[in-house]
């Protein structure tokens, strides 16, 4: 969240503002100092984050169909596996008789 010292040091401004300005002036102070504040804060417009968010719903969209592929793959790789192994047991399946 927050940073504490951020908040006790936008806490102590107001509190000097509200002190010593007239209420126009306290206006502009505390729109000053707040842009100031947020601007050393990691934040992000609506907008943007919006956009991400779509990104993200996108993104696990595409690595659900990519493990259904990786999933039905390794379940090829593994019949045929499973074919050569039961022909080498010895199984009647392929073989002729005469």
């Amino acid at each position: 969240m927050l940073d504490k010292n951020v908040l006790n040091e936008i806490g102590s401004k107001v509190n000097e503002i509200l002190a010593s300005s007239p209420a126009r002036d306290v206006e502009k102070n505390m729109r000053a100092m707040l842009t100031s504040a947020f601007a050393r804060l990691d934040l992000v417009t609506r907008e943007e984050f919006d956009v991400q968010q779509e990104v993200i719903k996108r993104t696990r969209i595409k690595l659900a169909e990519l493990e259904e592929k990786v999933r039905k793959l390794e379940q090829q790789l593994q019949q045929p596996a499973e074919v050569v192994s039961s022909n080498e047991t010895g199984d009647a399946c392929c073989e002729t008789q005469p």
